[in-house]
Parts: C-alpha cells; sequence; structure tokens
C-alpha cells in the first residue's frame, strides 16, 4: 500500500515497486534499491532477472543481500516519523504563541492581547501593573472568534435586543438603540436559567423512574392475580378428564395471554421511559457540563445554540397506567364453555358409541333397475346413481317411479334392524330414507309417513329438512359427506346420522310399520352442480 505525504527527503525510502518504505531493503548490480521480497516476487513472476528501473537485464539472478546502510536509514526514519507523530496526537493541547523554537503548553489565555502564553511568557501580565488588568482564561485555541468581525475589538458585552455577542463599537453604531449588558451579567443570568431548566429535568426524571416503579408494582400485583386465578383453575379442572384437561390449558393460555400483554404494555412504557430518561440525562449532562464553563464568551455562544429554555420533547405520562386485566370471570367463561364441549363432546360420544354399535346390522344394499326413473343412470354393480342426459324409454312397468327421479333398493325389510351408508359428498341436493312397498311411485309424490316415506332431504346446497308431517328445518354445524341410514323395524325407528362427524341428523320415532320397508334414493335434479352420483358404501366396524 502506498505511503501519502511523503517529502522530497522521505521519498528516496521508498521501494518502487510497492511505493512504501523499505522493508529488508536490497541493491541490484546496477545499483537500484528495492524491499527484498518486492523484486524476489517480481522476478519469480517474470521469470527472468531484470531491473525495473533501467532495465538492464542480468545473466545470473543476483544474489541479494540486505543493505544495511539503507536499512539502518530506513530504521531511523521510522523512529523518527512516529516520534513526530506521537507529538502531533496530542489532543485538546493550546501552545504559546510566542515561543519561537519547541513551542509550550500554555497555561493562559488573554482576553486583551489575544494570545496564548507558556509560564515563561506570562509572567509580565502577572507582574506588570498595565498587563494585570488583563482578563486571563484558560487556554483556548480560538482567540480569533473573540474579535468583532466589523470593528476588530474584543466581543465583550451581549446585546439583549438581537441576543448576539457585541464589541463596544457595535454598541454606539450598528446597535446604539438596543439594551446592553456585559457579557459576565447576560453569563449569570443565563447559568441561573440553566440551573433552573436543569432542576427541572431532574425533577422530570425523577417522577418518571417513580412511574417505572409504579408500573412494575402494577405488574406484580397482576402477576400474583394471575397466578391466583391460575391455581384455581387447576383446582376446578383437576377432577375432569381430557375433554376437562383441555379446557384446564385453554384457561391457562386466555389468562398467560393478558399477562403477557400486560408485561408487554409495561415493558413498552418502560422502555419509552427509558429513552426519555436518556434524553434527559444526555441534556442534563450537556446543562451540567456547560455550567461548569468560566468561559464567559463561549457560555453565552453554546447557549445561544442550545436554547436552553426548550426542554426536551417528552409525553405526559400524569394519565399512563397499566391496568392489569381482569380475571374474576376467566374461570366461569372457562367452566361455561367447558359445559358447552362436554355437551357436544359426550353427544359425539354417544353417538359414537351408536354408531358402533348399530354397524352390526349393516347390510348390502344394492339398487333395483326395476323401480329406477327411466332418467336415472345406474351403475353396473348397483351402488351408484345419478341423472341421466336423456329418458332411456324404459318400460312403464308398476314398480318403476314415472314422475319422480328415485330408485329403490333391491333388498326388503320386514322385521329386525338394518343399517347402510350413502356418500352424498359434492352434492347440492338429494333425498334418502326409507320406502314401503305399496307407496304410489307414479305422478308427483309429496314424501311423508302419512304417504308410506320416512325420508331427508339437501336443497340449493344448504336447506335440509326432515320430512314428516309438517316438514322439519334441520340446522347442521357441517355439511353431511356420508349418511347413515339405520331402522329399527319393531320400535318404529329411522335414524340419519352424519357419519364422519359424526352426529345425529334427525330421527324419526313412533311409526307402525306394517309392511315391508325399501331403502329409498333420489340424486336430484342436475342445475350444473348436483352431476355426483349417490354412492351406497360399505360400512367399516370401527
Amino acid at each position: 500500500m502506498a505511503t501519502a505525504n511523503y517529502s522530497r527527503q522521505e521519498d528516496q525510502f521508498l521501494c518502487p515497486i510497492c511505493l512504501d518504505v523499505f522493508t529488508d531493503p536490497v541493491s541490484t548490480p546496477c545499483g537500484h534499491n528495492f524491499c527484498k521480497n518486492c523484486i524476489t516476487k517480481l522476478w519469480n513472476t517474470n521469470k527472468s532477472a531484470s531491473c525495473p528501473m533501467c532495465k538492464e537485464v542480468f545473466t545470473t539472478r543476483p544474489d541479494l543481500k540486505v543493505n544495511t546502510f539503507i536499512s539502518e536509514m530506513v530504521a531511523q526514519f521510522r523512529d523518527e516519523a512516529q516520534q513526530q507523530a506521537s507529538s502531533s496526537s496530542e489532543a485538546g493541547e493550546v501552545l504559546c504563541d510566542i515561543c519561537t523554537e519547541t513551542r509550550q503548553k500554555a497555561q493562559k489565555s488573554c482576553l486583551d492581547c489575544l494570545a496564548s502564553y507558556c509560564q515563561t511568557h506570562l509572567e509580565p501580565h502577572l507582574t506588570a501593573p498595565r498587563l494585570k488588568r488583563h482578563e486571563l482564561i484558560d487556554p483556548v485555541e480560538d482567540l480569533e472568534d473573540r474579535i468583532c468581525l466589523n470593528h476588530n475589538k474584543p466581543l465583550e458585552l451581549f446585546c439583549k435586543t438581537d441576543q448576539t455577542c457585541v464589541c463596544m463599537l457595535c454598541s454606539v453604531l450598528d446597535h446604539k438603540t438596543h439594551e446592553f449588558v456585559p457579557l459576565k451579567t447576560e453569563y449569570e443570568e443565563k447559568k441561573a436559567e440553566l440551573g433552573k431548566t436543569e432542576a427541572e429535568i431532574r425533577q422530570m426524571i425523577q417522577k418518571r423512574r417513580e412511574k417505572i416503579q409504579e408500573i412494575k408494582h402494577s405488574v406484580d400485583l397482576s402477576g400474583k392475580n394471575a397466578d391466583r386465578k391460575m391455581a384455581e383453575g387447576v383446582q376446578v379442572f383437576s377432577a375432569l378428564k381430557k375433554s376437562v384437561e383441555v379446557g384446564q390449558a385453554e384457561l391457562m393460555n386466555s389468562i398467560q395471554e393478558k399477562q403477557k400483554t400486560t408485561e408487554k404494555q409495561a415493558q413498552d412504557f418502560i422502555k419509552e421511559l427509558e429513552g426519555e430518561i436518556s434524553e434527559l440525562t444526555v441534556r442534563r449532562s450537556e446543562l451540567e457540563q456547560l455550567s461548569h464553563s468560566k468561559d464567559h464568551l463561549h457560555f453565552l455562544q453554546i447557549v445561544q445554540s442550545m436554547n436552553i429554555n426548550h426542554l426536551p420533547s417528552t409525553k405526559d405520562w400524569t394519565g399512563i397506567n397499566v391496568h392489569p386485566p381482569s380475571f374474576e370471570d376467566s374461570v366461569i367463561r372457562a367452566v361455561a364453555q367447558l359445559e358447552e364441549t362436554l355437551s357436544a363432546d359426550m353427544k359425539k360420544l354417544l353417538v359414537q358409541a351408536e354408531l358402533k354399535r348399530i354397524r352390526k346390522y349393516k347390510v348390502d344394499v344394492t339398487l333395483e333397475p326395476d323401480t329406477a326413473n327411466p332418467w336415472l343412470n345406474l351403475s353396473d354393480d348397483g351402488k351408484q346413481v345419478y341423472l341421466s342426459k336423456a329418458n332411456r324409454n324404459l318400460p312403464d312397468n308398476p314398480e318403476r317411479f314415472s314422475g319422480c327421479i328415485s330408485v329403490l333398493g333391491k333388498q326388503s325389510f320386514s322385521s329386525g334392524r338394518f343399517y347402510y351408508e350413502v356418500q352424498v359428498k359434492g352434492k347440492t341436493g338429494w333425498d334418502l330414507g326409507v320406502a314401503s312397498k305399496s307407496i304410489n311411485r307414479k305422478g308427483k309424490i309429496k314424501l311423508s309417513p302419512d304417504n308410506g316415506y320416512w325420508t331427508i332431504w339437501l336443497r340449493d346446497g344448504h336447506e335440509y329438512k326432515a320430512l314428516a308431517w309438517p316438514s322439519v328445518s334441520l340446522s347442521l354445524k357441517s355439511q353431511p359427506e356420508k349418511v347413515g341410514v339405520f331402522v329399527d323395524y319393531e320400535e318404529g325407528l329411522v335414524v340419519f346420522y352424519d357419519v364422519n362427524t359424526p352426529a345425529l341428523i334427525y330421527s324419526f320415532t313412533g311409526s307402525s310399520f306394517t309392511e315391508e320397508l325399501y331403502p329409498y334414493f333420489n340424486p336430484g335434479l342436475n342445475d350444473g352442480e348436483n352431476s355426483a352420483p349417490l354412492i351406497i358404501t360399505p360400512v367399516s366396524i370401527k
């Protein structure tokens, strides 16, 4: 790396290759000097030995030895350069303006002479009667800044009208109608204001520290309250089983989230308060440091630039508090929710148990083609039915539905219990249930138990009804994808289940069956969204 700011004399210690001060200087036979490492690398790269300065080519690579004379000169140069850098790096030193050889450190600066003096050259100011009247201050470098630029006179007065420092000529020329005071008077006045501001800042800091303690205390109370309520929650839920343990965990999470929210709010307030304290502390330190200044002019100039009467921008914390969340109703709400959850869970468990029990009455149901409306297509295995795009022109036998797009199962049941499942996933309309042997199958049909039909249906993708008399609208929490149909012939019972949830959909009770019963299916009209088939699915005993 090249070294900057060398004098002409220093150039002789620079390597022509790296342009830095020699390291292990060597001389070539032609008399030029290089760093040993630099010339060696160059020759190794070029595969030949030549001088990079005069281009003289050496038949045999010279055996280079360190030039001790140049090496010693370089070492001496480095030492001198280091000493000079060390001497010049002493920050904040003001040197005597009178010393002619080695300048000594100044002891005082004279505002009248506009010069700084070491201890020796300060002596006349301490002994000569005329000079003893001069104003001496601690050494400063900016004495020329204390001279009026307009009149080349010392700045001795403060113009209160223009809020600036002026000389004596300014007071009778440029500012003759203004109000003036000596610099020292303004200095003392501003210093008093500075002290007042500093006291206000101290008070603001103290109030904020007190606010932090108040917030921390609120958080502690909130934490104890949270712990107490969590303990109550544990006691309430400890005797319950899996569903109760879930309720307990939810309660704990709710309380802890409230507490976390409270703690986060508190931490945010504390962080903001600490930030304001930090800013106020910095301002207070600046004012405190300035208050120790005995340099009138410097003090007033800094005061003018700082605007000491202006307090740092902070928030009014008077009405800001951390309000601990109320946990009083948490347990009550959790118990109420648990009661509802347990009720739903119990119903689900009962349905699961019921389905497990009735699945043993499963039957293999297939569709009877002789009963299918001509607009229906049946799968070859008799397990699926969907609406055809064209009438199939089937014979109109007595068993066939002609006015309603329906079909019956082949199997009939006149006693006992039976159960089967039908997939209705993806459909927006369908009818399912059981029908008596003697039902009307021609023309318009009204589905109801009085007419021999025990069915439920879906219309428009969301309207579920049990076709009793009168019909009953069903409110389902979820859309069934598979419907189970159970019949207890002797008990006069037809029950529909949402298999996947599981949940009870509807029960026809108190019926008196006197005829054979057949599974009944209607895939619904195809409105563009209802093309999926009804599928009789195998019943799995879990």
